[in-house]
């Protein structure tokens, strides 16, 4: 089960003394127990004349269904760089519910990279993501409420656009009617269930600088229309402020540790796929505050994470990465190159040429972005000497480094070469390229990264998808950027087009407006919000003891 702790019994700082080595007092922190804290937004203001830490991204290339390994790479890495005598701090999304008891069994790094206490971590850790389930559900409750009561504004029960949010896995509701009580006055209608890291509150608190920028972004949530079809927003319905204070302690980054005792800031939880998968930004502005190296992982690969980082995240906070590490695996290359459906093709080190296409391509997006690239592979016990060899000797043909990590089985010691070599191009002077410019209407932002990023030779927009673009002219709102939705495992909106798709069409086949959040998702395929459960799901492998342990089973 992946996220399963091997040093669940390491020595653990006090919380305390790990604020300390970064800067930080104890009027900086609120303790959350022994070994967790809220950090101070007034910690910004506080070090405001403090240079700026360097931003390192690590990505991937498209990954197979259960990672690559960027969180541990990510941990190891920032863990090596402070073994080099430098400061660093890790900066990560929370773990959701839904995948910690689903598929993936935890998000906290594995083996001797990890942050530490993982199982508090990967549960219910200080509440955040219960915070938001919360402001988006009382959003949800005041629209039926005002239904109810008169409907004023002349909402159109049929308009509402947010749906309901929980922090698990449960596909059955995802399609659900409301209203059906006897007392409803004929307010029937479908709704349905996110999960809630996928709500567009969890994007807004990842967005967000302070309580102001939270509590204005809150009411520009769009929520409807009225039957004359003029928009509704959060605000008419007079909830934003609380919502606001819902999410009054959430907004306050969280500090733990890593396994090796150096401080990580573990914040926010949007999901790449979704929404704009990584950390919040106020967390990462705080660790440039408080060290030389920031390490901030984007979820998925550079087609999803990375793209959004530079064109949603760099574009609205200004925070510019200075280079990305691109993990790879050797398992994901050969995946690539589908050896499973080539009953002939030979499992040897030659069968992973093909999967290097996909690597090519992540390397390319990276270059067309901006940011120079360390290629890190993540190495397994089973990898030879020939196979890495290889990917070594494509990288040299390519012009980026290439470094071997054994951070899984080694901690910072297995990334140190990683972590010289990061430092070293972090060095070079880059400016970021954005993939389009805010004046792109929004069909040519979609069209530029399709066919700049992942490939497409063109793209197909359904009629939904057409009607949503005229509306969203008419909203004033085109200067959005756009998240683009689709499939993690491959470059494509078809999962099944592994390596490097070549001459393919994007399907759009819907958009959804995140006003609060300041972006439009574009949805290529069919996107799923809220997950289901598999037949062997991970929660059915924990347990508790009698003195309150975690049992993984």
């Amino acid at each position: 089960m992946k996220g399963i702790s091997k040093v669940q019994h390491a020595t653990l700082e006090p919380i305390s003394r790990i604020a300390e080595k970064i800067g930080l007092d104890e009027d900086d922190i609120e303790l959350y127990g022994k070994y967790k804290a809220k950090i101070s937004l007034d910690v910004l203001k506080k070090k405001e004349d403090e240079e700026d830490g360097k931003v390192i991204l690590v990505t991937s290339i498209n990954p197979t269904p259960f990672g690559e390994g960027k969180t541990t790479t990510a941990i190891g890495l920032s863990m090596a760089i402070n073994r080099l005598g430098f400061k660093s701090i890790v900066t990560l999304r929370e773990p959701s519910l839904g995948p910690f008891l689903g598929l993936k069994g935890g998000a906290t790094g594995g083996g001797a990279c990890e942050i530490l206490p993982s199982i508090d971590i990967n549960l219910h850790f200080t509440g955040d993501i219960h915070a938001v389930t919360s402001a988006n559900n009382l959003l949800c409750a005041a629209i039926d409420n005002h239904i109810y009561h008169g409907n004023s504004l002349g909402i159109n029960p049929k308009s509402i656009t947010i749906k309901r949010a929980m922090d698990m896995n449960d596909r059955s509701l995802r399609h659900i009617i409301v209203g059906l009580s006897d007392d409803q006055k004929g307010a029937i209608r479908e709704d349905g269930f996110v999960i809630s890291v996928a709500s567009e509150v969890m994007a807004i608190l990842c967005l967000s600088m302070n309580y102001e920028e939270l509590k204005e972004r809150l009411g520009n949530i769009l929520v409807g229309f009225t039957y004359d079809k003029k928009p509704v927003y959060a605000k008419d319905l007079n909830v934003h402020g609380s919502m606001a204070l819902l999410l009054k302690d959430a907004l306050k980054p969280n500090l733990v540790q890593t396994s090796e005792n150096t401080a990580a800031i573990v914040h926010g939880g949007p999901f790449a796929n979704i929404a704009h998968g990584t950390n919040s930004i106020v967390a990462t502005r705080i660790a440039q505050k408080l060290s030389d190296y920031v390490v901030v992982e984007a979820g998925f690969g550079s087609d999803l994470g990375a793209e959004k980082f530079i064109n949603i995240v760099a574009r609205k906070s200004g925070i510019y990465p200075q280079a990305a590490v691109l993990v790879v695996t050797i398992k994901a290359l050969k995946h690539h190159a589908k050896i499973e459906e080539n009953v002939g093709l030979p499992d040897d080190a030659n069968s992973i040429q093909r999967g290097l296409e996909n690597l090519e391509k992540h390397i390319e997006n990276l270059k067309i972005m901006g940011l120079d690239t360390v290629v890190a592979l993540n190495r397994f016990p089973d990898d030879t000497e020939e196979e890495i060899d290889l990917i070594k000797s494509f990288c040299e043909q390519k012009g980026v480094e290439f470094s071997v990590s054994t951070a899984y089985t080694d901690g910072s010691e297995g990334v140190l070469d990683l972590a010289e070599k990061v430092i070293e191009v972090s060095n070079k002077r880059k400016k970021i390229n954005f993939v389009y410019q805010d004046s792109d209407s929004i069909e040519e932002k979609i069209k530029k990264v399709a066919t700049i990023i992942y490939g497409a030779k063109d793209v197909r927009f359904s009629k939904v998808a057409l009607s949503k673009l005229e509306l969203i002219k008419n909203l004033k709102i085109e200067h959005f950027p756009i998240c683009m939705s689709k499939t993690q495992y491959s470059l494509s909106d078809d999962p099944k087009a592994l390596g490097r798709p070549k001459d393919f069409v994007l399907n759009v086949t819907d958009i959804e407006i995140k006003n609060g959040a300041g972006f439009v998702v574009v949805m290529c395929g069919d996107i799923i919000a809220m997950p289901g459960l598999g037949k062997d799901f991970a929660a059915l492998h924990l347990d508790i003891d009698s003195s309150g342990n975690p049992i993984f089973k």
